[in-house]
């Protein structure tokens, strides 16, 4: 169900790295799974003014606080926002 659904979904482990990267994330973003996979999210995914928002949130998933929805800007393989 995740791999398929109808939007970007991705996961990373307590360190802030990918381990979960779906099909709708591959189309809109460009990177395969394997060229994703173990990289930091917020370091090579994130656009720099973005970075310090998704890290808090990172955070705050880490210590149980949940956050309602929260969008931000992925970099692309070709380099666009």
């Amino acid at each position: 169900l995740i791999d398929s659904a109808n939007a970007p979904i991705f996961g990373v482990d307590t360190q802030g790295r990918v381990n979960v990267w779906n099909q709708c994330a591959r189309k809109l973003v460009g990177y395969s799974t394997a060229e994703v996979m173990g990289y930091s999210l917020v370091k090579e995914f994130i656009t720099k003014d973005y970075q310090a928002s998704v890290q808090a949130v990172l955070d705050k998933a880490l210590d149980g606080v949940e956050t309602a929805n929260f969008e931000f800007p992925l970099i692309t393989k070709a380099g666009a926002r």
